[in-house]
């Protein structure tokens, strides 16, 4: 088993959970995280705080860092001898890992957990992971018949997001009428190109309806120490909070939420909002010539449609985010219209036991001569 972040980490464990069940006489060797290094003992090491790194730039920076450790994995493997690798997400490792593989142990069944998004940004990899995978486990509906189409056995297990989001569904969840929820993403970079943006759209909502109350969930403390800062002059204009990001997304009336997970976390909880997406005016020319999708919002993208409003670049300013929320203040038929279709859209996520599908996936090939 392979993953290099914390979130792949975090799904290898839950897969494992239910895998060992089913195969109870596993050996695991491999790399991840501390909470598959739990499940699956001596064998799999802890490698995700040096492995997940972002950026071209990071990544180049600590190239022969990357090759030792890919060569090291290697001749374990080879020394292994595994029936099955699994490989979860972190396509920039492993999609050459499982190239090396498929060339040096071609008899080790291949299958890729939480397939690698390149039906949106590198179609050129399918064809390859064609040639080099036994199966991917695609998380959304859309994804095996792109990869069908090209030779490659594709299954879709649902989205683990479903199970993490019923754990923390309040019980007697209530939406306050002028509550406005603000999620300006969870890095620092992203924090600071959109909340100071946030800020002044909640002053230009405050300033024509006294009654209204912001809230904004800092995914770390220091995440909350940053957006404090960026408050300074805003006085207590907005409640900042360490975590809290679900319960908002359930008390809210409708939200602004930087592009990427929890746009269908919100969705999930059935949360108005719109999309706001702004990044260095280079990466986003150069994003446009890599990406050919319509839509950048994962809602949007499962609906194959607009169902949630995208402001992007220049669109992603005060004006137009305080209509697009005012619009949602002033409207419940507004609200209830969009909760509808985010519902619609939501149960293309498939229900609950994403983990224990994949492991029965894996337990298949497992069982294989």
């Amino acid at each position: 088993m392979v993953a290099g972040e914390l979130s792949g980490d975090a799904h290898g464990a839950g897969l494992l959970r239910s895998l060992v069940e089913m195969v109870p006489d596993l050996e695991i060797h491999g790399a991840g995280g501390p909470e598959m290094a739990e499940m699956a003992g001596p064998g799999l090491r802890d490698w995700v705080e040096d492995a997940a790194v972002m950026g071209v730039w990071e990544v180049l920076k600590r190239y022969g860092w990357f090759k030792q450790r890919f060569a090291e994995m290697l001749a374990e493997l080879k020394k292994f001898q595994p029936d099955l690798l699994l490989l979860i997400d972190y396509p920039g490792f492993n999609l050459r890992f499982a190239e090396a593989v498929k060339r040096e142990c071609p008899q080790t069944r291949i299958v890729y957990y939480i397939s690698p998004k390149v039906w949106a940004w590198n179609k050129r990899r399918i064809p390859v992971m064609a040639r080099v995978l036994d199966e991917v486990l695609c998380l959304f509906p859309f994804e095996p018949p792109i990869f069908q189409a090209a030779g490659l056995k594709s299954t879709f297990v649902g989205n683990p997001l479903v199970d993490e989001l019923e754990e923390k569904r309040l019980p007697a969840a209530h939406r306050e009428e002028r509550l406005v929820g603000l999620f300006p993403g969870s890095r620092e970079r992203e924090i600071a190109r959109l909340f100071p943006m946030m800020i002044a759209t909640a002053q230009r909502l405050k300033s024509s309806d006294a009654g209204l109350k912001f809230e904004v969930p800092a995914a770390s403390a220091k995440l909350a120490a940053q957006i404090r800062g960026l408050m300074a002059e805003a006085g207590d204009l907005i409640t900042v909070t360490t975590g809290g990001s679900h319960s908002l997304m359930q008390r809210a009336c409708c939200a602004v939420i930087a592009s990427g997970t929890a746009t269908l976390e919100a969705a999930y909880y059935g949360l108005p909002y719109c999309l706001v997406y702004r990044v260095a005016p280079l990466t986003y020319v150069l994003g446009k010539m890599l990406v050919k999708i319509e839509h950048i919002g994962l809602v949007n993208i499962l609906a194959e449609e607009g169902v949630v409003e995208e402001l992007i670049q220049a669109r992603a300013e005060p004006v137009a985010v305080a209509r697009s929320l005012g619009g949602f203040l002033e409207s419940p038929a507004k609200r209830e219209t969009l909760q509808a279709r985010l519902a619609e859209t939501s149960a293309k996520l498939g229900g609950k036991g994403a983990h224990q599908r994949a492991a029965r996936a894996v337990a298949e090939w497992l069982a294989r001569p």
